[in-house]
């Protein structure tokens, strides 16, 4: 007995790194699986078959059930397709994981607007496009157990330099999953983020230098710390029925490792009994703010 039997699930970006060992995983307990790649490059550019079909024969040949799916998560009518996929192939649909994702890295004076537009639409956008259709399906049926996953990132929680396209998207991903976690919860689905470590063909093209806080092991793919294997074991938790208590969290899988993050919660306050004069806000925010900042470790100025 597996911990997903009879469930249905779509992996995003599930032809290579973490989003291929989830669906492996996830066949492996038990569930059905659409495994969505386009297929490109790391850049986005471009899109192949291979990927996805390789990931669905390796599952096929280990007793599991899958179908592929070659559609871009950015493709707003391409996102009902991956729905029905599911819906035609399996007769339902239980889980979605939104994996996909691609790198353009630029410092934020050299971005262009095209880097900036297709980052924000991959990742942002797609997770809207995919969870949109699946919200349909669960509202109507409301059987429950529903598990929206989706990815954010060190990189927006801890903020890249390099990668302000990239940090934007997945900061926006957890305002996204916290807003579906209130929204979807009375149709029986809960919705919660992952901020993952492993070494990927994504993490890979990023300078040792800026990966920064949030990093695991070594920079070398033999590390077994950094394998996104690691990342998929606890997703098999969230997507089970088992989870139902838990909605609206960010999750950290990085090596050996879990977390839970904590929410943005004010640390300091003060009220006054009238509008503020500049000098007098300004005397506020040095003797109340400045010692929780700049005496708190923070990793700005």
């Amino acid at each position: 007995m597996g911990m997903l039997d009879g469930r249905v699930a779509i992996v995003t970006g599930a032809g290579r790194g973490i989003g291929a060992e989830t669906a492996k995983l996830f066949a492996s307990e038990g569930a059905k699986v659409v495994v969505n790649d386009l297929g490109g490059a790391v850049d986005g550019s471009g899109a192949a078959a291979a990927p996805a079909d390789e990931v669905v024969a390796a599952i096929r040949d280990a007793g599991g059930e899958a179908v592929a799916n070659y559609s871009s998560v950015s493709d707003y009518n391409a996102a009902e397709g991956i729905v029905k996929d599911a819906l035609d192939n399996f007769g339902d649909l239980d889980i979605v994981v939104n994996t996909a994702g691609i790198l353009r890295d630029r410092m934020i004076f050299n971005m262009t607007e095209a880097e900036w537009d297709a980052v924000l639409d991959v990742h942002l956008k797609g997770h809207f496009n995919l969870t949109k259709y699946a919200s349909i399906h669960w509202r109507s049926e409301r059987k429950g157990h529903y598990r929206l996953i989706n990815f954010s990132s060190v990189s927006g929680i801890f903020g890249a330099p390099g990668q302000p396209n990239y940090a934007a998207a997945k900061m926006g991903i957890v305002g996204f999953t916290y807003s579906c976690a209130n929204a979807l919860g009375r149709y029986g689905a809960t919705a919660n983020a992952i901020s993952p470590g492993a070494s990927t063909r994504m993490t890979d093209t990023v300078p040792e230098e800026r990966r920064g806080a949030g990093s695991v092991g070594d920079s070398s793919e033999q590390d077994p710390r950094r394998s996104p294997a690691n990342v998929a074991v606890p997703l098999v938790y969230l997507a089970s029925e088992q989870s139902d208590w838990l909605t609206g969290q960010i999750v950290g899988a990085s090596g050996y490792e879990l977390q839970l993050f904590n929410k943005p919660a004010v640390i300091r306050q003060v009220r006054g009994t009238e509008r503020w004069t500049p000098e007098g806000a300004a005397q506020q925010i040095e003797e109340l703010f400045k010692p929780a900042v700049t005496g708190g470790g923070g990793s700005f100025g």
